[in-house]
């Protein structure tokens, strides 16, 4: 697939095709190192970027050595990623046309207190890179937190 990284409006690079793309052709493949998560997150602690994407149920992660580390998330996205066989393609979900950025939606759901605030300016744009799903969750235990502490300030006095 012919593809250039180039600047982008949504993250630094990002990455464009030169020619239009068919719906359901494969763009990219996700490759380069893989390592245990555990790995992963000690030597990333303090990285302030990370080109690292999970395999199954995330205990490998494939540390990003190809053109398509540089795909941008985006909550309208053009693309889709899929795990077959061990391997993550990333396809194309709708047309796109030649000069696009590719980009996919990247569905985090790790990321301890970081918001992973999204740049993608979509009007769906729902301001998280975490997964619908995700968001949800922490919304669930924000609350559960919040009327926890509620709770434990009832019959208390304030001293003044």
């Amino acid at each position: 697939m012919p593809l250039i990284i180039r600047s982008s409006a949504i993250h630094a690079a990002g990455c464009y095709t030169t020619t239009r793309i068919r719906k359901g052709a494969r763009v990219a493949e996700y490759t380069g190192p893989r390592i245990p998560k555990d790995q992963a997150d000690a030597d990333y602690e303090d990285a302030p970027i990370t080109y690292l994407f999970g395999l199954g149920e995330g205990d490998i992660v494939i540390e990003g050595h190809s053109m398509a580390m540089f795909i941008n998330h985006s909550c309208d996205a053009n693309c889709e990623t899929e795990e077959i066989d061990g391997r993550v393609w990333i396809s194309a979900i709708k047309h796109i046309p030649a000069g696009a950025e590719i980009t996919y939606d990247y569905c985090l759901y790790d990321g301890g207190d970081d918001p992973a605030i999204c740049n993608c300016g979509a009007k769906s744009c729902r301001g998280t890179m975490y997964s619908p799903e995700e968001v949800k969750r922490r919304k669930r235990t924000a609350k559960a937190a919040k009327g926890a502490a509620q709770s434990s300030m009832k019959g208390r006095k304030l001293r003044v």
